[in-house]
């Protein structure tokens, strides 16, 4: 898989670049939500018409010159080129270079400052089943790159009847145990098509909040429905890009 789309936000003085595809098979992957279907491992999306050659990712970047450049997905890191448009982030811009959102599978990585880490779940049985890797080599990867000094966050999708406040509270006590300043986004189930679960109720919500704040210190939390998940320029101007490179 490579990266197909790099987007710029002015506001912000930040680009990213888009990959498609992912190593994990996460039945309830938001990105379902944009295709409409339940898609095939891995491959939540349609696989887009065609990817950026190497050559046209700097290009795009050095056009506009942003002092952040960040990588999302799918997951970024299984794009081929990953490390190397890393190093041109860092070393040719002087950027600040961040994983947007990634499942942590292949952290630390050279010249890169942060990573928001999206967890799927605490105990081991159910976070094989989710996700179809061990617990163990996210957990240890997220230790490994916050011992490294990079600026690390974390999230997790709120599902009552599937990832409920057990699977939280062993996530959030793992990441208090590391440092209680780790900021932690705690995102509401938005049911995708061909799934069983229902979307958490506001006070379920407000329940997994406040038992991650006797953990951490920093606990954001979002309740989206598919309809605001579908355009959150609306609600977030982070998400009001344009286009630079790609379709």
């Amino acid at each position: 898989m490579a990266f197909y789309r790099i987007t710029r936000n002015e506001k912000y003085d930040f680009a990213t670049l888009h990959n498609w595809g992912c190593t994990f098979q996460c039945p309830f992957c938001s990105y379902k939500l944009r295709s409409g279907a339940e898609g095939r491992p891995g491959f939540a999306e349609p696989r887009p018409a065609r990817f950026l050659s190497i050559a046209e990712q700097k290009d795009a970047l050095q056009r506009v010159k942003p002092g952040k450049v960040y990588f999302m997905g799918g997951e970024p890191t299984v794009a081929r080129e990953i490390e190397e448009m890393l190093a041109f982030a860092k070393h040719e811009l002087g950027a600040q270079t961040k994983l947007g959102h990634t499942n942590g599978s292949r952290l630390p990585l050279p010249c890169l400052d942060g990573a928001n880490v999206g967890f799927k779940a605490f105990s081991e049985e159910l976070h094989q089943e989710i996700t179809g890797r061990p617990k163990t080599l996210i957990y240890d990867n997220f230790a490994r790159a916050y011992d490294q000094g990079l600026q690390m966050a974390a999230n997790l999708v709120f599902i009552p009847e599937l990832v409920g406040l057990a699977e939280l509270e062993g996530l959030v006590r793992f990441l208090a145990a590391l440092d209680r300043e780790i900021p932690f986004h705690i995102m509401g189930y938005i049911p995708v098509p061909g799934q069983p679960w229902r979307r958490p109720t506001a006070e379920e919500m407000t329940a997994a909040r406040q038992l991650a704040e006797t953990y951490l210190k920093s606990v954001a939390l979002s309740h989206l429905s598919p309809d605001e998940a579908l355009d959150l320029t609306a609600r977030d101007d982070r998400f009001a890009v344009s286009i630079i490179a790609g379709v």
